[in-house]
């Protein structure tokens, strides 16, 4: 195809950067997944050294998890 050619898609606008751009933002959810699943985790784990009851540092951590989830629009 010619430069002039009314079916050649300028660099960066073809469907390979339109997959890329759908790839990178399926990685930013799932990376705010992932922390979300790690705050849930830390709020549901007791360590024998803390005294923090299991409830309260739960519901920290799903406060925590929902306020991730919400910043990324999820």
């Amino acid at each position: 195809m010619t430069a002039n050619s009314p079916y050649e898609q300028p660099p960066g606008h073809g469907p390979q950067s339109s997959q890329e751009a759908r790839v990178q933002a399926l990685e930013t959810q799932v990376q705010a997944l992932a922390e979300a699943v790690r705050a849930l985790a830390r709020g549901l784990e007791q360590p024998p050294s803390q005294d923090t009851p299991l409830p309260e540092a739960a519901a920290r951590g799903a406060r925590l998890a929902h306020e991730i989830l919400l910043a990324q629009g999820l």
